[in-house]
Order: structure tokens, then C-alpha cells, then sequence
């Protein structure tokens, strides 16, 4: 990770809003912005100076991760008095925070510490976004650390392809998923595994329960792993046996409504239009009112960040950025079906990083 770089783009910003340092809370952005992979703690970067504020459990931890940074150990806990003689180092009048972040009593402890240490002077910031826009371009090393990510599910998918049979719960599948995912690497989840069956299809966020996958159904399959910090996220929509009409009209239109995305997203464009072109071809069969939310987003440290890929998305798409194309159509009653793979925004357009089946079948 090229830490003193990231620092150099965030002091840049930081001037630019007329500001004498960014107070960083934010888990990933800390993790971004150090090293530092600790469950507590504060950076405090000024254009001069960088700290790491955290307590007693980090004293090793945080040097070895985040060399670049003075450590100060602060209180276990919200260390209201920890800023001040920082500040100090460097007569700071206006600090930003991290307003997406920071709660309303944690901003109120700040003011609390500042007025108990003589510094009721300093004005707390408020910013929006500004390392998580930031992040939204990715180095190489990251995409690497991504793909590594990827290739992890791609490979637990095809293992678990050849596992899954009718009379398993969803409970029981999703548990073998997630076994298959450890075991080819990854340090964690991104997130909560989704196995959905039948009607349970129908709900984009379903997760799991102990209903029996039954022969002939649509099994949505939604799940993603951690590797380095970094998150994968992937859906595949798979059928047992012989399935009914319905289902292979509504998967080809979904790959179809995938498909033409993949091919007509470039760079420059806004993500919302990127939106559009898997709506359109949706909407166009008669479906529309049954893609209920956006084609994809960031990942990253984050499994959702920038940029949105829909409706809403007006961030431009620029080379570096890392996104989801996932369409999805979902019948009440009946189930879905949603395909999704991970994406570099390349200078010509999509690469899709996914290697995994988009064979529906499972014989």
C-alpha cells in the first residue's frame, strides 16, 4: 500500500476546504489511510504532521501497521482528552470530521474535551466523503488484493455446485457455501450469506432459513469473501433438476439485461446511465416494475461503497473504479433470479473479473 501517497491526495483535499487537519474515524478510511487494522482509534492528519490515537491493546500493533503515523495512547474508549495536546503541535483552529461517522453524542464528547482542555477556540468540520471518494479509485495493488478475492468465491461456488442437492435447508447450503469460501482463503465474509429458494427468491435480501431447497426451483446464491481487508461479492441464480417455463424465460433476461451492461458501460460515463442500460432491457420485456434496486455498486474495503451503479448515481465512472453488475427480477410467489459479477472500469470499457458458471443447471 502506498500510505504516503494517500496521505499526499488527503492533505490535498483537506486545503482545498480551507481546513488545518482531518480527524478520521471511520474504520476502512483509518484502515485505508494507515495501515492500522485495529478495532479502535482516531488519525489526525495535519499538512505537516500524522497521528494514530489509540489505546493500550495497540501500543504494538499500531506502530508495526501504521509506521508512517505517531502513535499517542489515549483512554480505552472515547478519548475526549486525546485531541487536545495534539492539536496543539499545531495550533489547529478548524478540524474536519467525519460526519457519516461520527454520532451525535461521540461530537458533543469532542466539543466536551476541547472546552475542559482550554480549546473551545477549535471549530469541529463537518465533511462528507472525502476519503471514500478517494477510495473509489483503486491502485493496482488493490485490484489485485480484489481479484484474489474473487477468485476465492469463483472457486467455492464451483466446489459448492457439486454439493447442493434438493432436501438441504437453505441453513444447511448456505453453511457449506461459506465452508468452501474459508477454506480457499478468505479471513472472513464480506457479508451475511444470502441462499434463497423458491418464493424466498422473491426477496433480494432474503439471507438464510430452514426452509428445503426443492428440485425445479430458482436458488439464489449471494455471498462474498474478505482476503487482505478487501471484499468480493458475487451472485450466482441456480436450478436443481428440471425447472418450470417461467424460469428460463426470466434468467435470460436477466444474463441478457447483465450482459448488455458489460458491454456498454465506459469510462466517463455517469453510473446512473449504467443503470439505465440494464433497465431499459428489462423494462423492454415487461419487467420493469420488478427490478426493484440498483445495478451494482463499489467495493471494496467496503463491499458497498463508490460508486452507486443506479438510479440515483451521478458519480462519473473513471479507470480504477471497481464495481457490481447485478441485475435482478423478482416475481412474489414464484422467486427470482439475480446475476452478479465484479467489474474493473478499464479505459475501454468493463473487464469482468468473475470466472464462475453462469450455467443456471445443476444436474
Amino acid at each position: 500500500m502506498d500510505i504516503p501517497s494517500r496521505i499526499r491526495r488527503v492533505r490535498a483535499a483537506v486545503e482545498q476546504k480551507e481546513l488545518d487537519g482531518l480527524l478520521v474515524s471511520q474504520p476502512e478510511n483509518r484502515r485505508y489511510l494507515s495501515g492500522f487494522s485495529g478495532s479502535a482509534g482516531y488519525l489526525l492528519i495535519s499538512q505537516t504532521e500524522t497521528f494514530l490515537l489509540s489505546d493500550f491493546r495497540y501500543l504494538t500493533q499500531g506502530p508495526q501497521q501504521a509506521p508512517e503515523y505517531e502513535f499517542i495512547m489515549v483512554e480505552r474508549g472515547f478519548p475526549k482528552k486525546g485531541l487536545a495536546p495534539v492539536l496543539n503541535r499545531f495550533s489547529a483552529k478548524r478540524i474536519g470530521f467525519e460526519a457519516g461517522d461520527m454520532t451525535v453524542s461521540g461530537h458533543n464528547a469532542w466539543l466536551e474535551g476541547l472546552k475542559e482542555s482550554g480549546l473551545s477556540g477549535v471549530e469541529l468540520v463537518a465533511t462528507d466523503g472525502l476519503v471514500e471518494e478517494l477510495r473509489a479509485l483503486k491502485d493496482e495493488d488493490e485490484l489485485a488484493i480484489i481479484a484474489e478475492a474473487v477468485r476465492i468465491v469463483d472457486d467455492a461456488f464451483a466446489r459448492f455446485r457439486e454439493v447442493v442437492k434438493p432436501g438441504m435447508t437453505e441453513r444447511e447450503a448456505a453453511w457449506r457455501l461459506e465452508q468452501f469460501v474459508r477454506e480457499e482463503g478468505a479471513e472472513a465474509l464480506s457479508f451475511p450469506t444470502i441462499l434463497a429458494s423458491g418464493p424466498n427468491a422473491a426477496k433480494p435480501h432474503h439471507g438464510v432459513s430452514d426452509r428445503e431447497i426443492r428440485a425445479g426451483e430458482p436458488i439464489v446464491c449471494d455471498f462474498g469473501a474478505k482476503y487482505e481487508g478487501y471484499c468480493s461479492d458475487i451472485t450466482r441464480t441456480i436450478c436443481i433438476g428440471q425447472p418450470d417455463g417461467r424460469f428460463d424465460e426470466i434468467y435470460q433476461l436477466v444474463l441478457e439485461a447483465q450482459l448488455t451492461a458489460e458491454r456498454q458501460i465506459l469510462p466517463g460515463i455517469e453510473a446512473k446511465q449504467g443503470d439505465q442500460y440494464a433497465r431499459d432491457v428489462i423494462a423492454n420485456a415487461g419487467y420493469g416494475d420488478k427490478f426493484g434496486h440498483g445495478l451494482g455498486h463499489g467495493v471494496g474495503l467496503q463491499v458497498h461503497e463508490a460508486p452507486t451503479m443506479g438510479p440515483s448515481g451521478e458519480l462519473e465512472l473513471a479507470p480504477a473504479m471497481t464495481v457490481t453488475v447485478e441485475p435482478g427480477v423478482y416475481l412474489p410467489e414464484w422467486g427470482g433470479v439475480r446475476i452478479e459479477d465484479i467489474c474493473f472500469v478499464r479505459h475501454n470499457g468493463l473487464e469482468v473479473v468473475n470466472r464462475a458458471s453462469k450455467d443456471p443447471f445443476v444436474r
